[in-house]
């Protein structure tokens, strides 16, 4: 008896000491790695992280690393940037480009390869290279992900790190998820936040969806009635049965809080995306301003849309799209273009006087109103140019002909992106049947909190190719791809996550990993783990999978 009670406390301290080694089986994967599970570097409390002091930009992430190892451990490591015996240390140059330079060959980068980093751990601790401070950022997230999270955080812990050489890069240059703000609005420290599951998940760009029918969120100084009076509404649906809660919504950024916002996300490595949809998705804007709306455009709520013929409307955009510009530095400015009525210019005669006047003929492949719309999209789009910015629509800005420069966001299907990417078009996938996060993830809807309707199971979501169909030759144009959550139904920060979750780790491994290391049943077995850092940092998510 005596023997078999020692055997069972041998075996609880072995699997107890074991269990905090460190996992470099994270999601999403890294490019390779090669790791000697026999040796191990332990880190514990009172050790260091050496870096250049006299790069901010290298202070920042090097101090991202010791509150992610402290948060999630409980390990105090020190900055001490001048120490050469520091347990960890971060510098610039990755020893694959010292090859390159030796041998005379001139490094023309991608965006991706300026992100690329290197960690290799051996008896001496933890070297982090980097092309680019970007690269310490990817690989503080990449070490953060391989922390046990087995035992509570205390300053005592300590963690073994298995012998490694890791190698990493992105796959794609834009991988972007994207929150609609108008439907409902979230708070400032809510939007922080939701950049951080961003950050850990590898995506650089946030499509912030800042107007639509139920609101207009974006204060124009130049306008202010948009914000104070557009951004709110008598009520908002229940659920899809068609129910009204009767109670008076609103809320909106200043242009104050924006600079915050992509000033922190711009910490992170993200670039804000925002979008002010014309010429439809805009009711909010047409209460507080009636005379942009046709005339003769009898439709209700949300089919209304912009007076295409109406000079003043250009002169308004311009002002609105002007100030956006002045506080969002993005390159990429969205201008949304997608599910435009038409019925009203039809009928409207300065719509009709204005194709008379820029000459618009039938083709045979584009309405007159489709080739108006992309009269505006091309107004819009050297507006932009001349700003230093690339104009962003959704996949419809094809219908009219495509605006010269502008990209096309595909999300009915992926057969609009492959049109675009075949005019040598930059294209980013987003495709509903593989992107909407939106829809319920499981079969039973009863199991869910109140969705838009569908079924995007995670296996789904991991299954997407963003480049079948398309010729090797125009593989290029494919910038990347986006993940899109509509909050129709979706109105406080933990249904948010719950929608997201685990979802966006599946898109992470089609926007991060080459197709052949995807595998969804190794995938399973390591999405466990990021479910714990969820449980750990207070992040809700789906619990069951289909």
């Amino acid at each position: 008896m005596k023997k078999f009670l020692f055997t069972v406390v041998v075996a609880c301290v072995t699997v107890g000491i074991m269990a905090q080694r460190a996992d470099y089986r994270i999601i999403p994967l890294p490019k390779s790695e090669a790791t000697d599970t026999t040796k191990v570097f332990v880190l514990r409390t009172g050790m260091g992280i050496a870096y250049d002091a006299t790069n901010p930009e290298i202070v920042r992430n090097a101090t991202f690393l010791q509150e992610w190892v402290k948060g999630t451990t409980g390990i105090e490591l020190q900055l001490t940037p001048a120490d050469k015996k520091a347990a960890v240390h971060l510098s610039i140059g990755l020893a694959a480009d010292k090859k390159a330079k030796k041998g005379k060959k001139a490094l023309v980068l991608t965006p991706q390869q300026q992100e690329a980093y290197a960690i290799a751990v051996d008896k001496d601790g933890i070297q982090i290279q980097a092309r680019q401070p970007i690269g310490f950022f990817r690989a503080a997230q990449t070490l953060r992900k391989t922390l046990p999270l087995n035992a509570r955080p205390s300053a005592d812990n300590t963690v073994d790190f298995p012998f490694t050489q890791i190698q990493d890069e992105p796959r794609f240059e834009y991988r972007g998820a994207h929150l609609d703000c108008s439907r409902h609005f979230f708070k400032v420290d809510f939007i922080k936040r939701y950049l951080d599951v961003l950050a850990l998940h590898g995506c650089n760009q946030f499509h912030w969806h800042l107007t639509d029918n139920d609101g207009w969120r974006f204060e124009v100084k130049a306008l202010p009635e948009l914000a104070e009076k557009g951004s709110w509404r008598d009520q908002s649906p229940l659920r899809r049965a068609g129910l009204w809660d009767g109670t008076p919504y609103g809320g909106h950024y200043t242009q104050d809080e924006c600079r915050e916002l992509i000033q922190y996300a711009a910490d992170r490595y993200i670039n804000i995306v925002p979008e002010i949809d014309i010429p439809a998705h805009i009711y909010s804007a047409l209460q507080v301003y009636p005379n942009l709306r046709c005339d003769v455009q009898h439709q209700r709520g949300s089919d209304q849309v912009l007076c295409a013929g109406n000079p003043e409307t250009m002169t308004v955009l311009k002002t609105i799209f002007g100030e956006l510009c002045d506080v969002f530095p993005s390159k990429f400015i969205h201008i949304g273009g997608d599910e435009c009525p038409k019925v009203g210019w039809q009928r409207c005669p300065k719509c009709q006087a204005k194709i008379k006047e820029l000459g618009l003929k039938e083709d045979g492949k584009h309405s007159l109103e489709n080739q108006l719309q992309t009269w505006m999209n091309r107004e819009m789009g050297k507006f932009l140019s001349e700003r230093g910015r690339d104009m962003i629509g959704w996949d419809e800005i094809l219908e009219g002909g495509l605006t010269d420069g502008g990209l096309v966001m595909s999300w009915r299907g992926t057969k609009g992106g492959i049109e675009a990417a075949k005019q040598h078009h930059h294209v980013i996938m987003t495709p509903t049947d593989f992107c909407y996060f939106d829809y319920y993830q499981l079969k039973d809807h009863d199991r869910q909190p109140p969705a838009i309707g569908y079924y995007l199971p995670l296996s789904k979501v991991y299954s997407f190719e963003p480049l079948d169909g398309i010729p090797e030759e125009e593989q290029q144009y494919i910038l990347g791809v986006q993940s899109n959550l509509w909050t129709e139904y979706v109105a406080y920060p933990q249904h948010v996550y719950y929608m997201l979750l685990p979802r966006l780790d599946a898109l992470s491994e089609v926007q991060w990993c080459r197709p052949d290391q995807k595998n969804y049943e190794d995938f399973l077995t390591r999405l466990p783990h990021l479910k714990q850092l969820y449980d750990r940092i207070g992040v809700n998510y789906c619990r069951d999978i289909e």
